[in-house]
């Protein structure tokens, strides 16, 4: 019985992938499907930030302003890298800066870390 099923679901992919395919405006409707996944994810993203904030507010106020100013600094350094990766990568030199930059914010965001498991 459990191969039945994955002989059905394997079918249904491939018939989502012909119409993807053969259809006319499949692939904008395939586009459309996947910029909706996108949003989901990033509002799921979101959403874990906000509750590991509400979570652990007290550790982050506890850093201190110097070191919660790294940690924050180094999360959106580390954000906007990686959404320009794609533009950064068409050049050599732009390469490099994208991977100084992700090597500083890992440094600081370990910097962080260490300094909260100090007593």
């Amino acid at each position: 019985m459990d191969r039945l099923k994955i002989v059905r679901n394997i079918a249904i992919i491939a018939l989502i992938a012909a119409a993807v395919e053969f259809l006319p405006g499949g692939g904008k409707a395939a586009s459309a499907f996947a910029a909706a996944l996108w949003v989901v994810f990033a509002a799921g993203l979101g959403w874990f930030a906000y509750r590991a904030y509400r979570e652990h507010r007290v550790s982050l106020h506890s850093l201190g302003d110097a070191h919660r100013a790294l940690l924050y600094g180094a999360v959106a350094v580390a954000y906007a890298t990686l959404a320009a990766r794609s533009r950064m990568w068409e050049t050599g030199f732009g390469e490099f800066v994208w991977f100084v930059l992700i090597g500083l914010s890992v440094y600081g965001l370990l910097a962080v870390y260490r300094y909260s498991r100090t007593y």
